[in-house]
C-alpha cells in the first residue's frame, strides 16, 4: 500500500455499529435523555462486567478520578503519587484536591509503575513523615499495574489506591478483570473515543465500598443528598433536597449511557481484536532495532495502544521518525511527556533529572495506530515506512 493509498491514519479512533446508533436514537426518542433511567442500567453493567458491586458514571474520566479523591478525604496537607508516564488528569485530580503530588519512576520496559521504585520511595518517605494519602497507578496502554504487590505496599505504608485504569477496561490481571477493586478502594474508567469503548466523552469509577459509591454520586450532583432519611434539617415536602458538601456538575446523560451500554455488548471482541493487531506488529517488528512495551506475563492487556521505543535513538533521531511518519499520514503520538515536566509542575519545583526512567522512555517512545478495523496491510504500511525512517 502506497502512501497516497492512505489520506490519514490515526493512532486511535472509535467503532461505531449501526446498533450503536440504534441505542442512541432510541434514547433521543424517549422522555428522558438525562437523569434517566440509562444511565443506572450502564453504571450496573460495567461493574457486573468488572466483578465489583458499584459503578458511578460521570461526564469524564478526569472527573472521576477528582470524585474519587474527594470521596477518599484528599486535602490540603495531604500527598498524592502518581506515575510521570500517564496523561496529566492522573496528577491533576490530586491538585484539585488541594494536595501535594509527587511522582513515581517507572519500569522502563512496560511503562508501569516501578514497584522497587515505589517501595523505596514509601520507606524514605515513612523515615521522612511524608507518605502519601493515595497513590494513583495507572495502567499504561491497557496492562494493569501489578497490583497485588501495590495492594500490600498500601497495607503496609497506610495508603489507599486508586486505579486509573483509563486505558484498561477488558483488561485483566492474574485472571480477574481490571476494576474489581481487589487491590484498591477506587478504579476509574475511561470512554474517550479513542479508548476501548466510548460514550463519546465520559469515564465511570468502580468501588466495593457503598459509603464511597453515595459520596461520588452526590459530589457529581452538586453534593445533593434526596433521601430524606438523611437530611439535615427537617423536610419541607417532597420536593426538598439538601446540598450537604460542595460537589459539582459532573453527571453523564442517557445519550452518552446508551451507547456506552451497546459498546459494552462488543468489548471482548475489541479487546481480542487489538490484542490480534499488536501480535501483528510483533511480529513484524522484529528485525527492527525497535521494542514494543512488554505486557506482564500476568496480564492480558486491552492494548489501548501499541508504543514502541526506539533503540539506542538519540533525541534528534526520535524526532525525525516520529515526523517523518507524521509526514507520511502516519498519525503516530508520544504517550506521554513526562508530568512532573510539563510548565505547571516545574513551578512546583520539579526538575529534569528526578524520574531518570520517565525521561528516557519519554526520548525514545512513539505510538503507533492500532484500532478496530485496522487493516493488516495497514499495518505493514506503518512498519515499513517506519524501517525507511529508521535506516536514514
Amino acid at each position: 500500500m502506497s502512501s497516497d493509498q492512505i489520506n490519514f491514519l490515526p493512532y486511535g479512533r472509535q467503532s461505531i455499529s449501526e446498533a450503536d446508533i440504534s441505542a442512541v436514537v432510541d434514547v433521543l426518542r424517549s422522555p428522558l435523555i438525562t437523569q434517566g433511567p440509562t444511565v443506572p442500567s450502564f453504571e450496573q453493567e460495567v461493574a457486573a462486567k468488572v466483578g465489583a458491586i458499584h459503578g458511578v458514571a460521570v461526564n469524564s474520566a478526569t472527573s472521576a478520578l477528582h470524585i474519587a479523591c474527594l470521596s477518599l478525604g484528599l486535602g490540603p496537607g495531604d500527598r498524592i503519587w502518581t506515575s510521570p508516564i500517564t496523561f496529566v488528569a492522573s496528577a491533576n485530580c490530586g491538585r484539585y484536591c488541594g494536595a501535594e503530588v509527587d511522582f513515581v519512576d517507572i519500569d522502563l520496559e512496560t511503562g508501569l509503575m516501578s514497584m522497587a521504585a515505589l517501595e523505596q520511595k514509601l520507606e524514605q518517605a515513612e523515615r521522612e513523615g511524608t507518605l502519601p494519602k493515595v497513590v494513583v497507578p495507572v495502567h499504561l496502554t491497557g496492562s494493569s499495574c501489578d497490583m497485588a504487590t501495590i495492594g500490600s505496599l498500601a497495607e503496609r505504608f497506610g495508603f489507599v489506591v486508586v486505579e486509573d485504569a483509563s486505558h484498561a477496561i477488558g483488561g485483566r490481571y492474574k485472571g480477574e478483570p481490571v476494576g474489581n477493586c481487589r487491590h484498591s478502594a477506587i478504579t476509574v474508567f475511561s470512554f474517550h473515543p479513542v479508548k476501548i469503548i466510548t460514550t463519546g466523552e465520559g469515564g465511570l469509577a468502580t468501588t466495593n465500598d457503598s459509603k464511597l459509591a453515595q459520596s461520588m454520586v452526590e459530589l457529581r450532583s452538586h453534593g445533593i443528598v434526596r433521601d430524606p432519611n438523611r437530611f439535615e434539617q427537617p423536610a419541607g415536602g417532597s420536593w426538598t433536597y439538601e446540598q450537604q458538601q460542595l460537589g459539582y456538575n459532573y453527571r453523564i446523560t442517557d445519550i452518552q449511557a446508551a451507547l456506552g451500554l451497546s459498546q459494552l455488548q462488543r468489548l471482548d471482541e475489541i479487546v481480542a481484536e487489538r490484542n490480534r493487531q499488536l501480535q501483528r506488529y510483533k511480529e513484524l517488528l522484529i528485525d527492527l532495532p525497535v521494542q514494543l512495551l512488554k505486557v506482564p506475563d500476568d496480564v492480558l492487556s486491552s492494548v489501548h495502544l501499541a508504543v514502541i521505543r526506539l533503540k539506542a535513538a538519540t533525541a534528534q533521531q526520535h524526532k525525525q521518525v516520529f515526523e517523518g511518519l507524521r509526514d507520511s499520514g502516519i498519525g503516530v503520538q508520544l504517550h506521554y511527556n513526562p508530568v512532573h515536566l510539563q510548565p505547571y509542575y516545574r513551578a512546583l519545583g520539579f526538575v529534569e533529572g528526578q524520574f531518570s526512567q520517565s525521561e528516557a522512555y519519554s526520548r525514545s517512545a512513539i505510538s503507533l495506530p492500532l484500532f478496530p478495523g485496522l487493516e493488516t496491510s495497514q499495518i505493514k504500511f506503518v512498519v515499513k515506512r517506519l524501517e525507511g525512517f529508521l535506516e536514514v
